[in-house]
């Protein structure tokens, strides 16, 4: 799993049947700065997630890759390789609130 930030969306007029009436997003991940470790900051990559949340731009999410991406009722039977599996609302790293959905 890994915190990301969503920075946009796709739209897909045509693709395959299980994937007709899912959301897709933008999504870049995160993670801790390594020298203070104080806040998040980008990896620099970015992947299109399927989401079933309703989350929006903007917001830090919690995605999946891979097999577990399809480990959901959801998408059980979707040609999926990430999906959005919640969104967050603090992250905390030793003691300290480097992530918080309200600031």
């Amino acid at each position: 799993m890994f915190v990301a930030k969503v920075t946009g969306s796709m739209v897909s007029t045509q693709k395959v049947a299980s994937m007709v009436g899912w959301k897709l997003l933008i999504v870049e991940p995160y993670r801790l700065e390594p020298g203070q470790r104080s806040s998040l900051v980008t990896t620099g990559r970015t992947f299109v997630a399927v989401d079933t949340l309703g989350a929006g731009v903007g917001e830090m999410v919690l995605i999946t890759q891979g097999s577990s991406a399809r480990l959901t009722p959801e998408t059980k039977n979707m040609p999926i390789d990430t999906i959005i599996i919640g969104i967050v609302d603090t992250v905390h790293v030793e003691s300290q609130c480097v992530y918080s959905r309200e600031e």
